[in-house]
């Protein structure tokens, strides 16, 4: 799956990471991968922007470590984000509902069986 697929929710997704503990940038995209079973295979150019732009918009916040003699960036959530990401949430549900209605047959009101 390309970045572009994901237009519109890999905010959400980058929260719903974060959302199990802090992490830095490489161990996000890992998770991401795993959580996918590959799908989600982000290049760092797609996923270093998404995370700058949560961090100014106060969804996480970031700290530097030295870790085996190497700088790390971690990321974890603060609790706009936890908010941000309800709302992600809820508006998932409403999106795969109503689109739900005209891609899953069968599913719509009055739809024929």
């Amino acid at each position: 799956m390309k970045a572009q697929e994901l237009h519109g929710h890999l905010d959400a997704l980058l929260l719903a990471v974060l959302e199990q503990g802090a992490l830095h940038g490489y161990a996000i995209i890992e998770a991401l991968r795993a959580r996918s079973d590959g799908s989600l295979d982000l290049p760092t150019g797609t996923i270093y922007p998404a995370l700058r732009r949560l961090e100014r918009a106060g969804h996480v916040a970031s700290t530097w470590s030295t870790v085996n003699g190497r700088e790390r960036r971690t990321y974890q959530l603060t609790d706009a984000g936890r908010r941000a990401l309800a709302g992600e949430r809820a508006g998932w549900r409403e999106f795969q509902s109503t689109v739900g209605r005209f891609l899953d047959p069968g599913t719509a009101p009055g739809a024929p069986v």
